[in-house]
């Protein structure tokens, strides 16, 4: 279900709980109501998210020992090679999917038993678009969209990002860094 989805029917809801509740809003001007249901919805979706972090934070602890020797061995072989972690989130109200920016690639993990992996190195990207609707720009929510030269993944959308104007200068300044690091250009016709 989208955030748009999950807004509607919260929003619905909040409506149908003020129509049957025994108090009476006449007094009250519709514009005030609008705004007190709007704010209600976004409260309602920041705690759900804020319990979608508490139960993804419990299931990462869960984690076996050796998925714990795995993810530890992972992070040895980053730190090996220099790569380090710039930022890392989950879409908003998502339990199932996970972003990674590193100082070498852009990493989409999904599932919750079994993951898919889905890496774009930063050299490989072209450009970096960013989208807000208006419902998500109340949340400080947004889309990225990555165009890239990898012929498996020519374009990638992160949905739902969090903060989204911060993590896409995240990536984009990681991009012109590993362009610059590996001596890497583009050049764009005219």
């Amino acid at each position: 279900m989208s955030i748009q989805e999950t807004e509607a029917r919260i929003r619905a809801a909040v409506w149908q709980a003020l129509a049957e509740k025994t108090v009476d809003l006449s007094a009250v001007p519709k514009e005030q109501l609008q705004t007190l249901v709007e704010l209600v919805t976004d409260a309602a979706l920041l705690e759900l998210d804020q319990e979608l972090d508490s139960i993804d934070t419990k299931l990462a602890s869960d984690t076996t020992v050796d998925a714990l020797k795995t993810t530890t061995a992972a992070i040895d072989l980053d730190e090996q090679s220099g790569e380090r972690v710039l930022w890392e989130g989950r879409p908003f109200l998502s339990l199932v999917r996970h972003y990674r920016i590193t100082t070498e690639r852009v990493r989409i993990t999904e599932g919750l038993l079994g993951k898919d992996r889905e890496d774009i190195e930063l050299i490989k990207i072209q450009d970096i678009d960013q989208s807000q609707r208006m419902t998500e720009r109340a949340l400080n929510l947004g889309d990225i969209t990555i165009h890239s030269h990898d012929p498996s993944h020519p374009i990638v959308r992160l949905e739902n990002v969090r903060d989204v104007q911060r993590v896409h200068e995240i990536l984009r300044r990681a991009m012109l860094d590993a362009r610059n690091n590996n001596n890497f250009s583009y050049r764009e016709e005219m």
